[in-house]
């Protein structure tokens, strides 16, 4: 046995052998090709004044409707939409770009949020020779290097792990990785390196034991993708893009070329979504940058045109910290079917994803519980037995859109292309898809390239290598002491506010509310488990943050790190974006009634809620219901059959402790299932059913019952902080 581990050993290192000489080889002509880009420094060649902020969204509404014609329009406001705009701007074009939605509020939200050159691709281009795959891994590490330069404040290295549970996969997996720190050459973050069973388990405790190797450590990049989505668009409008986002194009504007009797696409016909008003924007060159909605676009251009896009939905859920080291990633790298998992601390959280399944284009994707219960499952078959991977510790979930596509300039329109593809129509509509987050800055470079080719536009080469987004300019890592020093803010909030604004942190310090308290002297936290404060919320109205759901999602993720926290935040959110925007009450109440939506829906908690129903099973033993009862009767004293929150304030001052009405009526609203404003008795049993079964985890009002029973005999102080949350 052990000598055919040898053998196979032996062939795969001489498998590896080839293929580092294949990689070798190239990884030679890429570097002689591209080594010297990564190290321009841009900013020193863009000739293209920069404004100290950026404008107004009326601003930008009347900059839009004023402008005779500008050189691009670019409609979509994803990172690559925003990329384009970013890199038109800097070349000197009169850009306008135009996003129906929040910038960043599709797919580029919603990521998995590594900024990554593809392990898997790269796998794949060795064992089948496919060059196009291994070009697209190389310019996506260029790109990784570039992004990580541009913006630190949002995005930083982070090791993941690869474990190993095979002795023939360890020089199988090792050489890959080595392959992909070469291929990265001097942009390499770091060497990869071998750990053994027991350093493994150091490393990342919560690790399954059973029959584990050892364990191959690799490094790529992570970031806040919505954040670093809007650093990218208040860039391109420091530089003098238009760009406006809730403002939806209607169709497209054309005009008949003199001489061919050519139709050519000149504009859009535009409305903005808060007013109700239309325009036209005009333009030389028209861009569709609209991820998942390309053949909508392209559509407006020509009913007659295939579809190109095909996609694919990938989920993602969120689960407390302690699941995960703080500073180390797990990848799994074939799942039961197939597919690959990564297992990621992000935001003090641990994110879980993804799956990768067909879908219908939808402006608002939903998770389901198969794919919750399969990336649950595939984690379970990961972590150590003393682990209990409980459904009830899903704080979030969500689907995202990936935008795959087949090349219309390709014979072959069926196979599915993993890079971009830039294509322009008879009429000019310039049109970029597929292609990945990390290399955004490449497919705006190519995409704008394609636009001054296609329509004579007066400009040079692209700037962006290099160039440093919004924030990064004076970032530091210790910029947050000074904050703390300076301000009086917490050093959590500080942290945060750093890693989140960067040099811009100081604008938000500067409006922060004083707290009343000698410590911390500003700051009012939204929800006290995170760092977000209230004056988060007007500097998102600054960042073009109009709805409520923009601020709980996108200019800070409380969304995406637990569903019962935003809940919890969005009416302080509201009055606060009220005051700002002069919304009258019904104005609030709809915003909340949204957010509670797309919370509900988008962001897990329908699936959550799916957990605890009035038409749940119980099945607890029998000693357990009586023991629930008597725990249930000692609240209801009248044998009523459910509690109010009078009961529940009579129990406690019994044993003097004191709760606010506000809070109480929370915690049991939780568990009413029929929300009548009591708990019954048979929605208490299947609580507890729930919560013993791992569906429910973190019930205030589960915590607070059980404590008052003990502290009628003890007389301790009750917690009534939620203790994970989860859905």
């Amino acid at each position: 046995m052990a000598f055919q581990k040898a053998v196979k050993g032996t062939v795969l290192i001489g498998g590896g052998a080839i293929a580092t000489v294949f990689g070798l080889s190239q990884f030679s002509q890429y570097r002689n090709k591209h080594g010297t880009l990564v190290n321009v420094q841009a900013a020193e060649a863009v000739t293209v004044p920069i404004k100290n902020d950026f404008p107004t969204r009326e601003e930008q509404i009347s900059t839009l409707k004023n402008t005779p014609e500008f050189d691009v329009l670019i409609i979509g406001g994803g990172a690559t939409g925003c990329g384009c705009a970013l890199d038109a701007a800097t070349r000197g074009l009169k850009t306008a770009l135009l996003e129906r939605d929040d910038f960043s509020s599709g797919t580029s939200s919603r990521s998995t949020k590594l900024i990554h050159g593809g392990v898997r691709y790269l796998q794949k281009a060795i064992m089948k020779l496919d060059f196009e795959q291994y070009k697209m891994v190389k310019e996506a590490l260029q790109e990784r290097a570039n992004l990580l330069e541009i913006a630190p404040h949002l995005s930083a290295p982070l090791p993941i792990m690869l474990p190993v549970y095979k002795w023939w996969q360890l020089p199988y997996y090792w050489i890959g990785i080595k392959l992909y720190d070469l291929v990265a050459g001097s942009q390499c973050l770091k060497r990869s390196y071998v750990l053994s069973k027991s350093r493994a388990l150091e490393h990342f405790p919560m690790l399954r034991k059973d029959k584990l190797v050892g364990a191959i450590v690799y490094y790529d990049g992570q970031h806040n993708d919505a954040r670093m989505n809007l650093a990218i668009a208040l860039t391109a409008a420091r530089y003098g893009a238009a760009t406006a986002n809730y403002t939806e194009v209607l169709r497209l504007l054309k005009r008949t070329e003199p001489g061919s009797g050519k139709q050519r696409v000149c504009g859009a016909r535009c409305r903005d979504v808060l007013t109700g008003q239309e325009f036209d924007v005009k333009a030389k060159c028209v861009i569709n940058a609209t991820g998942p909605f390309t053949d909508s676009v392209r559509k407006m251009d020509d009913q007659e045109v295939p579809n190109i896009c095909q996609p694919s939905a990938g989920v993602h859920i969120v689960m407390p910290g302690y699941y995960s080291p703080d500073n180390m990633g797990l990848l799994d790298p074939a799942t039961s079917d197939g597919r690959v998992i990564f297992f990621l601390p992000w935001e003090k959280m641990t994110i879980a994803g993804t799956t990768d399944s067909p879908t219908d284009v939808t402006s608002h994707p939903i998770p389901t519980e198969e794919d919750i219960n399969f990336i649950l499952s595939e984690v379970r078959n990961y972590l150590s037995v003393d682990v209990e991977v409980r459904r009830g510790d899903v704080l979030a979930a969500w689907s995202g859109i990936r935008p795959l596509v087949t090349d219309p300039n390709s014979k072959d329109t069926q196979s599915i292309c993993r890079n971009h593809v830039v294509a322009v129509s008879d009429s000019g509509l310039v049109t970029i898809a597929g292609g990945k987050w990390t290399t955004y800055r490449a497919m705006a470079q190519d995409t704008i390239d394609a636009a001054i080719q296609a329509h004579n536009l007066p400009a040079g080469s692209s700037k962006t290598i290099g160039l440093l987004l919004q924030g990064a300019e004076d970032w530091s890592p210790t910029l947050y002491i000074r904050l703390v020093q300076d301000y009086g803010l917490e050093s959590e909030v500080a942290q945060h506010l750093a890693s989140t604004y960067g040099d811009k942190a100081f604008e938000v310090a500067k409006i922060a509310q004083v707290t009343g308290k000698r410590w911390p002297i500003v700051g009012k936290r939204l929800v006290s488990e995170f760092p977000y404060i209230e004056a988060e919320v007007i500097y998102g109205v600054k960042e073009y943050a109009r709805t409520a759901v923009d601020i709980i999602s996108r200019r800070t993720r409380l969304a995406f790190l637990n569903v019962q926290a935003a809940e919890e935040a969005l009416p302080r959110i509201v009055d606060i974006m009220g005051k700002e925007l002069n919304w009258n009450e019904q104005k609030k109440k709809e915003e909340l009634e949204a957010a509670r939506k797309f919370l509900y829906y988008e962001m897990g908690y329908k699936v959550k809620s799916d957990q605890l129903t009035d038409s749940s099973e119980i099945t607890l033993v029998p000693s357990d219901i009586e023991r629930y009862k008597k725990r249930f009767h000692m609240f209801d004293k009248d044998k009523k059959g459910f509690i109010t929150i009078l009961d529940v304030q009579r129990v406690l001052e019994s044993i003097s402790v004191q709760i606010d009405e506000k809070t109480l009526h929370d915690i049991l609203h939780e568990v009413d299932l029929n929300k009548n404003g009591q708990v019954e008795l048979i929605e208490f049993l299947q609580l507890m059913s729930a919560i013993q079964k791992g569906y429910v985890s973190g019930s205030r009002l589960a915590v607070l019952m059980k404590t008052a029973e003990e502290n009628l005999r003890q007389r301790a102080v009750i917690p009534v902080d939620r203790s994970g949350g989860g859905l």
